[in-house]
């Protein structure tokens, strides 16, 4: 197994940036930590969400999230590995109780870059399905 050098993120570090860059709303954090091959897969449309594929893809659709100014995410909980990061959120589009919901995101970074993350969405109680269009 390749140890990370000091030129090479960690995969801490790289979620760390990734996670700062929605908290931050500073799409510029995701530019140097996106693989020219990754695969991103959101959360809608139900049921397997939209594929995206190639840096400028993905990074499209982080930055049209992270833009967003009428909703925000907030981090539950973060656990890493070598190359694999779990990440459960909160999305929040509003003020009232039933104005979020819960999702967790499956990443994977290999050589200081995401080359893979796929978006899951917790039902919400009521049966309707959530706000978010994609993570």
């Amino acid at each position: 197994m390749m140890k990370p050098t000091d030129m090479t993120q960690t995969t801490d570090e790289v979620i760390d940036r990734f996670n700062r860059a929605f908290q931050e709303r500073d799409a510029t954090l995701l530019v140097d930590f996106i693989a020219p091959d990754c695969v991103m897969e959101s959360v809608q449309p139900a049921p397997d969400g939209t594929r995206y594929e190639g840096y400028d893809a993905s990074f499209s659709s982080w930055k049209a999230l992270i833009d967003d100014t009428t909703s925000h995410f907030e981090v539950e909980d973060v656990h890493t590995g070598d190359e694999w990061a779990l990440i459960r959120w909160r999305y929040v589009w509003g003020p009232g109780p039933d104005d979020s919901v819960r999702g967790v995101n499956v990443m994977r970074v290999v050589d200081g870059k995401i080359v893979e993350a796929a978006g899951y969405l917790k039902d919400r109680a009521d049966g309707r399905p959530g706000e978010l269009t994609d993570r």
